[in-house]
Parts: structure tokens; sequence; C-alpha cells
């Protein structure tokens, strides 16, 4: 098995491809296959974003591995105008979807409800196959609702902390 600890810059050249899915790709953890057959564990640290396509990594015994983003089922959203799109975003930001952004257009993962949801507001879907490289986020770090239980993301808010004097 080819085991995977470290991410490292790109390299012009490479011994092995992985063509991940954006879910595998997201992974700290995950037994997957080369795209030579190869057997594979990535180990990778904590707290990292998700790996993107062309990205590499180096295997335990020196081999430089590139990652390749595998073609999604996906809905391309496109609107009337910008403040369509705009409004489209604002609707699957509030339900928390992630969202790969183009100029003019925006990607998310197929889904029935949301595809109804887009239609109602106006918006022209189609279903593609792509590859899918949703925003990381602003602050990293994944999503949270709640600062505590993640020591690099237990920062306190100075604002509404009632019954604390400085």
């Amino acid at each position: 098995m080819l085991v995977i600890h470290r991410r490292i810059p790109a390299q012009d050249h490479c011994d092995a491809e992985l063509e991940l899915s954006f879910e595998a790709r997201s992974k700290i953890r995950l037994r997957c296959f080369s795209r030579s057959g190869e057997e594979v564990g990535l180990f990778l640290e904590r707290g990292q974003p998700p790996l993107h396509d062309g990205e590499c990594l180096r295997a335990e015994d020196g081999r430089v591995v590139r990652v390749r983003s595998r073609a999604e089922t996906l809905l391309h959203v496109t609107c009337a105008n910008p403040f369509e799109l705009t409004r489209a975003a604002y609707h699957l930001g509030n339900r928390h979807v992630a969202l790969q952004l183009g100029d003019g257009w925006l990607r998310l993962p197929d889904d029935y409800v949301l595809k109804a949801m887009l239609e109602q507001l106006g918006a022209k879907v189609t279903l593609i196959e792509a590859p899918y490289q949703p925003e990381h986020g602003a602050y990293g770090g994944g999503h949270h609702h709640s600062h505590a239980g993640e020591a690099e993301f237990s920062y306190a808010p100075r604002l509404h902390q009632f019954g604390v004097r400085k």
C-alpha cells in the first residue's frame, strides 16, 4: 500500500495520480486507489482545507502523487442578471450549501430539492458532469456554529459576553 502523510508544493512531475471526488478530497483519512490501481492510504494532518485539483502529495517511499478532481454530477446555475445570481447564492448559502463560483454561474452537487428552489427563483439550472471545487470558506477550518471543542477554532467572541466585566 502506498502510504501518504504529507502535502507538498506543486511539482512538474508525478509518479502516480489519484482521481477523487470532492467528498473524498475533503477527508483526512481515506483508503483509495491510484489511477494505475495501486492501493493508497491517506493519513493527512487535521485542520487543512480539502485537497484541490493539481495538488501534490509525498508518499512515505518518496514518490510524488498528484491529485485530480473526478467529474461529478452537478447543478450548473445561471441567471438573467447579477442580482438574480446573487439572490440564488444567498438562498443556497442560507442552507449551508458549498458552492463553486464562476463568472456568471454557480455549481453545486445535484439535489432535486435545491434544483426546484432555484428554478422557482427564476434560475436556469442545467445538469452537468464536471470536477467540483467549491469555495473553502472565509474562515477556513470548516463549518462551525460553536466555538468550543476545537483548540484552533476556540476563540471567544468579544461582543455579547453578558456578565463578563473587564
